[in-house]
């Protein structure tokens, strides 16, 4: 089940708003002490979240699929994609919905019964928490994550079934502007960088890929060097965008390659203001990187 992005905070009687996690969104399966842990397009991350699987592994259900956010928190309690590619934090696993528990298919039950079959299944673990939930005014609950520092929200109608694909029973209201883009290139380094000096972005509107801007900030040299070597074969002797920006030396790649990006705001020509790269992701196919409505 998927959030829809709306522009702007809103309060909505009734409704629940909860805290909107920068990380992996993993469906856990449970049956008997095997566990599986599966991503957004079904990517087996058993192995790459083990820690999480073997907390998992100790809940007394027999049964059990739980959907939630795999993440990394820094000291203030932010969760931020860069750390959990790194993998120097604790992972952990914010649970905030229960489809399956003890034999029976929660799907078509409301929000408010799976969130408490969520609390009873987890309990108190390691690893293993509910996803924050904030105050009841939605205007208060935006402001409260600004203030923390949180990606941002989610609201939810806790009448609402589970629905598979994006709804509006889900509603997400973002703080701080980040997208997943495509990757469609790069340039030479200069100076003291080495392997390369900027990722040159894209996203689709129809089945263009629009150029963005180019993301020249936040690689460690371990990170050049790693991604350089991911990129060889991608190499194509033509541009994917449709108008390909005039960068000298620019080598272009096939676009196949998700990555997530921070920036300040969108520039009035639809390009990236003071973007950051955060991470790839092969959770997302390139195809679903669309450029907003909104922009130019």
């Amino acid at each position: 089940m998927l959030a829809t992005l709306v522009s702007e905070a809103f309060d909505r009687p009734g409704w629940v708003y909860e805290e909107k996690y920068d990380g992996y969104r993993i469906l856990a399966y449970k049956e008997g002490s095997r566990v599986t842990l599966l991503s957004r397009n079904a990517k087996d991350r058993t192995e790459s979240f083990s820690e999480v699987a073997a907390a998992i592994a100790t809940l007394p259900d027999q049964a059990l699929l739980l959907d939630g956010e795999v993440v990394a928190f820094d000291r203030r309690l932010v969760s931020r994609f860069q750390l959990l590619q790194q993998g120097e934090i604790a992972q952990v696993y914010a649970v905030f919905d229960c489809l399956y528990r003890g034999g029976v298919d929660l799907r078509n039950e409301p929000l408010s019964v799976r969130r408490a079959a969520v609390e009873e299944a987890i309990g108190d673990r390691d690893r293993l928490f509910p996803s924050r939930r904030l105050v009841s005014n939605g205007l208060k609950a935006f402001e409260a994550a600004r203030r923390k520092g949180w990606e941002g929200l989610v609201a939810k109608d806790p009448a609402a079934p589970y629905v598979s694909g994006r709804s509006t029973y889900w509603l997400k209201v973002k703080v701080h502007q980040e997208e997943e883009l495509v990757v469609g290139g790069y340039t030479p380094p200069a100076g003291s960088r080495s392997h390369f000096g900027a990722l040159l972005m894209g996203a689709y509107r129809g089945r263009d890929l629009r150029y963005v801007g180019k993301v020249g900030t936040g690689y460690s040299q371990k990170l050049l060097a790693s991604l350089h070597k991911t990129f060889q074969p991608l190499v194509s002797g033509k541009p994917p965008f449709v108008l390909p920006p005039r960068e000298k030396g620019a080598v272009w790649l096939s676009p196949k390659l998700v990555a997530q990006v921070a920036f300040q705001e969108w520039t009035a020509d639809g390009k990236l203001r003071q973007p950051v790269f955060l991470g790839l992701r092969d959770d997302k196919k390139p195809e679903e990187c669309l450029l907003p409505k909104d922009i130019p």
